[in-house]
């Protein structure tokens, strides 16, 4: 694809760092100040460019910069901007039909997604699927399907998780401000758990998973009631909460205890799933089997797709009409689903990502001896991240994270911020960025950190 000067994005793209203007550069703020001008003002901007084209590890602003992308639209295009197969089979079918509703008059490529979901994702059981549009959707339409299915209302969720922002999902998710600070009352009968946080757990990493799995237990057991309990959703590894990969262990015992009492285990995959963390699904590495897995993200190479795929008889549970939407499973969408699976397998992706943990790790760690408010490096693949910590001990420094992303951003590394503090750098390249441009990323990372 080009733009009216005709340089191409995609693959096409020079895989190297330019900069050529300050940044953000003269175009950039005269696009931001239309932005501030029509925009509502609570959609946010992590890093103030506007992107011309994209592809492989760079991003391209309108100024002409060219940035490396650790960031991957929020783990979005894994297989890189407009990669080959997502733009020819998205092409194909736009020139056939945009629209017909799958409810309406369904077609191929909806029932070929679901195909492979039913191939790809944990388990040999008999699967079935649904497609939407977002994540939120997805998340929201697994909590309605495993209430239905258990007749039971009450649904579990984790300490630090993030599910989305509809009335349902802020109530699912931690953390108040950005993401339900003032937005209120949301859905009742959601209860809040401890996670296993090794880097926070007070007894010691060493503990946590078994204490951890104790306490939510007993209080599924004792405050809610198990037999009350519809569902347990997890993140195998937590996004917005701050990239926590939870201690080894506590996942399959909750999820022993979920099977033990009749209640719908839900791993929400939506930010680690699709080749993420160097497997298909991050539930791969310790066996989880989840009865209902959320998708999105990643899934479509950039197009808005979402699904919920599970255990046959319990998606099969409502009623015909009951689940659905009019945009869900655009036949773009799908066909752009297909081409970004395919490049998964031709590419090798999981590979790929467990390639880039090997680079990234041990860079990590050397940083982290080198400078003290780095108090953990965590993550699996290419879902990796630092917590940034005021030396001496454990407080988080949220005020130093902002200060090195945004020394990253002016060198021309696009870096993500999280955390339930506020206090997290996470790292979410493409899949497919060369190993040149890792380095030099880390390189610029490594630059900004002694700026602090």
């Amino acid at each position: 694809m080009s733009d009216t000067n005709g340089r191409a994005g995609g693959p096409a793209l020079p895989q190297e760092r330019r900069l050529v203007t300050e940044i953000p550069g003269p175009r950039s703020q005269e696009l931001m100040a239309r932005k501030l001008a029509t925009v509502a003002a609570g959609v946010g901007t992590v890093m103030p460019v506007f992107a011309a084209r994209a592809g492989g590890g760079i991003v391209e602003d309108v100024d002409g910069n060219r940035l490396i992308d650790f960031g991957a639209g929020i783990a979005v295009t894994s297989v890189g901007n407009s990669a080959e197969a997502v733009v020819r089979r998205a092409t194909e079918q736009l020139s056939r039909f945009t629209h017909t509703c799958a409810m309406v008059t369904p077609y191929e490529g909806y029932v070929e997604v679901c195909e492979e979901l039913a191939r790809l994702t944990p388990g040999d059981h008999p699967k079935k699927s649904i497609l939407l549009n977002s994540g939120a959707e997805a998340v929201e339409n697994a909590v309605k399907i495993a209430r239905y299915h258990t007749k039971r209302q009450a649904v579990v969720v984790f300490e630090h998780g993030y599910h989305g922002r509809t009335n349902l999902t802020m109530a699912l998710t931690a953390k108040d401000m950005p993401y339900k600070h003032g937005f209120g009352p949301f859905a009742p009968e959601i209860y809040r758990v401890p996670m296993a946080y090794p880097y926070r757990w007070l007894t010691g990493p060493e503990r946590c998973a078994e204490e951890a799995a104790a306490q939510v237990i007993e209080q599924i057991t004792k405050q809610v009631g198990a037999d009350n309990t519809a569902a347990i959703v997890v993140e195998p590894i937590l996004g917005e909460g701050g990239f926590i990969v939870p201690a080894r262990g506590f996942l399959p015992r909750v999820a022993e205890f979920a099977r033990e009492h009749g209640i719908v285990l839900v791993a929400d995959e939506i930010q680690s799933g699709f080749c993420r963390t160097g497997q298909w699904f991050a539930s791969e590495d310790e066996g989880l089997v989840p009865d209902l897995i959320t998708t999105a993200k990643g899934i479509a190479g950039g197009l808005p797709l979402a699904a919920v795929t599970g255990r046959a008889e319990i998606m099969d549970a409502a009623h015909v009409g009951g689940l659905g939407g009019t945009y869900g499973g655009n036949p773009v969408a799908c066909a752009a689903a297909l081409g970004s699976i395919e490049t998964m397998r031709d590419l090798d992706l999981p590979a790929r990502a467990r390639r880039i943990e090997e680079i990234m790790l041990p860079r990590l760690r050397a940083m982290a001896e080198r400078f003290p408010v780095i108090g953990d490096v965590r993550g699996r693949g290419a879902m990796v991240a630092i917590e940034l910590v005021r030396p001496g001990g454990k407080d988080p420094d949220p005020a130093t994270t902002a200060a090195v992303a945004a020394r990253c951003h002016r060198a021309g590394l696009l870096v993500l911020t999280t955390g339930t503090y506020g206090n997290v750098v996470r790292f979410l390249p493409p899949l497919v960025i060369g190993e040149d441009l890792l380095g030099e990323g880390l390189d610029i990372l490594e630059s900004a950190l002694a700026g602090s």
